[in-house]
């Protein structure tokens, strides 16, 4: 028995489907502009970043100070 929020889902995928019988592939794949997304979080960008920069700010303020 189906509840008819799967109904509905079935319904809608079915309508999906349906419209791209008959079509070539590479008219159903839509192309998407997709953003560049790199493979390092930016909160580990900025721990490296102050690993190795902070290095050289805490010789320069011990040079200083």
């Amino acid at each position: 028995a189906q509840t008819p929020q799967q109904r509905a889902a079935n319904a809608r995928y079915a309508r999906h489907e349906q419209g791209k019988m008959g079509k070539p592939v590479e008219e159903r794949v839509k192309v998407r502009k997709q953003d560049f997304k790199s493979p390092i979080s930016k909160g580990w960008i900025i721990l490296l970043g102050f690993v190795l920069a902070g290095g050289a700010i805490f010789e320069l303020l011990k040079l200083f100070f």
